[in-house]
């Protein structure tokens, strides 16, 4: 039997995302915790990839509350980290079978759900998938969205390179996010994990944000202008060392982001869709996120 009773009172009414859409955004980091519970009770019993998928809970919710999923498509790369997918969109009541004979399977599966847009197993190959799909969807005269999620160690593929330099080519109207949870089956190698590291750690920019914050509310007005003057002038430093590579590639860079804060995710999703032409939305995540 799944788990169920008061601890996932708000997950309970989440049947398919037309549900979850149907929430005040306030309320989605409740649900996101009952999510990570659920999650924790139920691969306990069944086995499967844990870590990967407390990773993504904040990050699955926040895409399936800005996108019209199914009709827009997301495109899991690898896809051990869709539990959180497939809790969502119509199999919560299913999940004690999960990976088991004539249950439901580990990875997306198009048999599966019409949620599930890609079937997966091999990693590095969502973003030719939904560049495909998004050269499809133009033809085609659709205004669907196309999303690719994609971990930090999966972009370091020949195979993502081929299809970001494509997609950049093209101008097509793609979406890849990016879960840099900095870490997968082996080591991360080469220029673009160097270039991650960097991003990840660099201070300045990801505390750019909470500084501001606090500087409006102590400065006088006047003073106020100058330093934001300053500190923008900083920032957009900061902002073009970060998205060098990507906007080379041809993309809108949008990041990083905290993957755990809804509300940002949110936003820049919503922002990100208002986009023409391909867009990179960077999302920093942690592996096995809430399990103590």
């Amino acid at each position: 039997m799944p788990a169920t009773g008061p601890a996932f009172s708000l997950l309970e009414q989440i049947d398919t995302p037309p549900d979850l859409r149907s929430l005040p955004e306030a309320r989605l980091p409740a649900l996101a915790g009952e999510l990570r519970e659920f999650l924790i009770q139920t691969v306990a019993r069944t086995g499967g990839h844990f870590s990967a998928n407390l990773g993504t809970v904040e990050l699955t919710i926040a895409l399936h509350y800005v996108f019209n999923t199914p009709e827009d498509r997301l495109v899991w790369d690898v896809g051990h980290q869709t539990y959180p997918h497939k809790i969502l969109t119509g199999r919560r009541q299913r999940m004690p079978t999960l990976r088991r004979k004539d249950g439901i399977a580990g990875f997306p599966k198009r048999g599966e759900s019409p949620y599930d847009t890609f079937g997966v197993g091999h990693s590095s190959t969502s973003l030719s998938a939904a560049l495909g799909m998004a050269i499809a969807a133009e033809r085609a005269g659709s205004d669907r969205k196309i999303v690719a999620i994609i971990g930090d160690g999966a972009m370091t593929a020949g195979m993502a390179f081929e299809a970001l330099n494509h997609a950049g080519h093209l101008k097509s109207d793609l979406l890849v996010v990016l879960n840099d949870n900095e870490m997968s089956i082996s080591p991360n190698v080469g220029a673009l994990s160097k270039y991650l590291d960097k991003v990840r750690t660099d201070r300045t920019y990801n505390k750019a944000k909470d500084e501001l914050a606090a500087m409006t509310a102590r400065l006088p007005q006047g003073e106020l202008l100058v330093e934001l003057g300053k500190r923008m002038k900083d920032s957009l430093k900061e902002f073009v060392y970060h998205a060098m590579i990507w906007e080379e590639l041809g993309f809108t860079y949008i990041g990083p982001i905290d993957g755990h804060d809804i509300r940002d995710m949110v936003d820049a999703f919503k922002q990100a869709s208002q986009v023409e032409g391909p867009v990179f939305v960077h999302v920093i995540t942690q592996k096995g996120k809430g399990y103590a």
